[in-house]
């Protein structure tokens, strides 16, 4: 049996896959399972222990695009994979599902793209208060797979050595050693419906810091605002002052060195991106701000023991929303959540954290 999983992007998204890849090699545990995925999201299943293989499928426009897809439509044909899930559902994780050849092929009921598979799922709406992760598991329900819960099926991505070693290298060089409650707050986000305040995070920052100034905190951010992280420490540092130590100075992080920091961490902090579903596959405590996503459809989806809070406006009549547009306009989603209720529960994860 060959079995061929596709979610092509986004980090978050391909993480939310995870836990599928344990029920399938529960169900089929002397299949071959591939996994389809763009390079960006490829470090999230490269080291899977479910997986044989990952398909890497360069991520090209216009021309290139083409002929890469049909190379890549080629290499699958080749395999004679007996089924293949499309967990994505766009129109190219459709196409490259069709042309795969195999003769079972499972896919959402999208308009244009159904026919491209042998076995239809009805799609949730996408804002229903209804979990990612709980939404893919319906397209296991043709092959007999009954949904996981989060204890037993918790979203997984070790932790790749190498780039732990170089995380304990970054933190020695920078004087941070295992005495330091470490806090990592990601910055940024895709869109601006999911960026909470730079000086909201300045001010947390500088709370963070003058509560205990033993803690060192790293701010991070992603290729969506490279900038962020620097910008907002620079603020904190200087608000400061002598307590500027506190905010550790270090370069940028790849995804993977991202994942062992986190897990290193004693606390995540971060909005409803790709980094707090990274942070989901450790045990390490999150804070999670969610601005028009609902906890129900976006909370890190982990063993309940491991401590995970989610911060959010509370209930407004245009949350949740499309994101495509803020009909108030002033994104008060994100904006009703302060510093001040943010630090407190960071103070509650560290205090679990250095307990435990």
């Amino acid at each position: 049996m060959k079995i061929l999983v596709a979610r092509l992007r986004l980090i978050g998204d391909v993480v939310f896959t995870t836990p599928l890849l344990r029920g399938l090699r529960r169900h089929y545990p002397d299949a071959r399972l591939s996994y389809l995925v763009e390079p960006a999201a490829a470090p999230v299943v490269r080291d899977n222990p479910h997986l044989d293989e990952v398909i890497v499928v360069p991520y090209h426009r216009g021309a290139a695009r083409l002929a890469s897809d049909l190379r890549i439509a080629w290499q699958l044909r080749r395999r004679r994979f007996d089924i293949a899930i499309d967990l994505h559902g766009g129109p190219r994780s459709a196409w490259l599902t069709r042309a795969s050849g195999a003769p079972r092929r499972i896919g959402y009921a999208i308009k244009g793209r159904s026919w491209m598979y042998t076995d239809v799922v009805p799609r949730p709406p996408d804002l229903a208060p209804r979990h990612c992760v709980t939404n893919q598991w319906d397209l296991l329900a043709p092959l007999g797979i009954e949904p996981g819960d989060p204890q037993t099926f918790p979203m997984e991505m070790p932790v790749d050595p190498a780039a732990a070693a170089r995380v304990e290298r970054l933190l020695r060089d920078a004087g941070i050693g295992a005495s330091h409650p470490l806090v990592v707050i990601h910055v940024s986000a895709g869109n601006p419906f999911r960026r909470w305040p730079a000086e909201s995070f300045r001010s947390l920052v500088v709370q963070l810091a003058r509560r205990d100034p033993h803690r060192r905190i790293i701010l991070t951010s992603g290729p969506s605002d490279a900038d962020a992280a620097r910008r907002i420490a620079a603020a904190a540092r200087a608000a400061l002052g002598p307590l500027a130590t506190a905010v550790a100075d270090l370069r940028e992080l790849d995804l993977p060195e991202l994942h062992a920091m986190i897990a290193r961490a004693s606390v995540y902090i971060g909005g409803d991106s790709g980094p707090v579903h990274i942070a989901g596959t450790t045990r390490t405590p999150i804070v999670e701000l969610l601005g028009p996503t609902l906890p129900e459809r976006s909370r890190p989806w982990r063993d309940p023991r491991c401590f995970s809070v989610t911060i959010d406006a509370g209930a407004l009549p245009c949350r949740p929303c499309s994101q495509r547009h803020c009909a108030p306009g002033d994104y008060r989603c994100l904006t009703g959540i302060t510093a001040e209720r943010v630090a407190d529960a960071a103070e509650r994860a560290l205090a679990i954290e250095v307990h435990a």
